[in-house]
């Protein structure tokens, strides 16, 4: 590159991010004279540090909490794929107090990553599915120095305003942001009966409307290869959280955990998992129906072996990422290549 014209661009879009045709975006960052470009989606660890301005790393807390699906409130055993320990699976016990945790969680992360802030991340369970003043008491107790935001894993029918009002009140007097983990999986209803969810669409969208208008950011959960949904399935979800103005997404892929409804399933053969190509394939729909403007969180998940029958293809999680990444390149496909169904679009060709 002409160094005058990089010169230009080091002056111009420093640690920018660039919007072209309100599909494509650009990560420019500069490296002393070297450039580099990062393409195709947005990811979750560029947005954090553009937000903050250094790297941030999540701390998971757990807490005694369950869900209504687990304890009799909607039903017994939680959804079909959900283990005992829920998704916490390197969580220290929930025996040990709040600020113990971030203490010793942090504590290893700065030694190891040289890190200097944190979000506290109430990962497993349905977090807000615990008594007002409990769940108050766990979150002050999560307001420690360098923490600059709780993000806090829940259903969408456990999302109460008295909640919300708490978390308005802490967002306020501790100059602390909040963000809310929203587990939908799917955005069929079948599909979410199926799995035993005990919640349907609907509650999805209000839980939705409602943390919004408190100005709290949201990332939802999706699982991209669940056997009962197909690629329609995948793309409604896609267009459902672009269009309700959903700031981040977490993706996964179905895996069998052990002593679970649905590894009895599995071993009858009742169920029969998708391939991983398949999976690729979705994830790279689903990413081309999203708004450009939402962060990937993350593109697959992981748990460890020890706990699984199957995950994620006996193949490491970064692989299927590089995968993806590979396969988009190849598409010359992006986040928002397909993001043209809003505001009325179709009549764009009658104006």
């Amino acid at each position: 590159m002409d160094l005058a014209i990089l010169q230009f661009l080091k002056s111009l879009f420093k640690k920018t991010l660039i919007k072209f045709s309100q599909s494509v975006i650009i990560i420019i960052k500069v490296c002393g004279d070297n450039m580099e470009y990062k393409f195709r989606y947005n990811t979750y660890s560029d947005y954090l540090k553009n937000k903050y301005g250094e790297k941030i790393y999540k701390l998971p807390i757990n807490i005694p909490a369950t869900c209504p699906n687990r304890d009799g409130t909607l039903g017994y055993g939680g959804c079909i794929f959900c283990g005992e320990e829920g998704a916490g699976y390197e969580n220290l016990s929930n025996e040990c107090s709040v600020r113990y945790q971030i203490d010793s969680n942090s504590g290893y992360i700065r030694k190891k990553y040289k890190a200097e802030k944190f979000i506290a991340y109430f990962q497993n369970f349905s977090n807000t599915y615990v008594p007002l003043e409990k769940f108050k008491e766990y979150i002050i107790d999560s307001c420690q120095k360098d923490i600059v935001q709780i993000s806090i894993s829940t259903r969408p029918d456990c999302v109460k305003n008295e909640y919300l009002e708490f978390l308005k009140g802490v967002n306020k007097d501790r100059n602390v942001e909040i963000c809310f983990e929203l587990g939908l999986q799917t955005v069929n209803y079948h599909t979410l009966d199926k799995i035993n969810r005990g919640h349907g669409l609907a509650e999805f969208i209000d839980a939705v409307l409602r943390i919004k208008r408190y100005g709290f950011e949201i990332c939802v959960h999706i699982i991209l290869d669940l056997p009962w949904d197909d690629v329609r399935d995948i793309i409604e979800a896609a267009k459902i959280i672009s269009v309700l103005g959903i700031e981040q997404v977490k993706l996964h892929s179905l895996y069998i955990v052990k002593n679970t409804v649905l590894e009895k399933a599995y071993n009858k053969n009742e169920v029969e998992l998708l391939s991983k190509d398949e999976y690729i394939r979705r994830a790279i729909t689903f990413l081309e129906y999203l708004s450009p403007g939402i962060i990937i969180q993350r593109l697959i998940g992981r748990a460890p072996e020890k706990n699984t029958v199957l995950v994620n293809w006996n193949t490491s999680w970064w692989k299927i990422k590089d995968e993806i990444d590979e396969l988009m390149d190849k598409m010359e496909s992006f986040q928002g290549k397909k993001f043209n169904y809003m505001g009325g679009n179709i009549l764009a060709n009658l104006l």
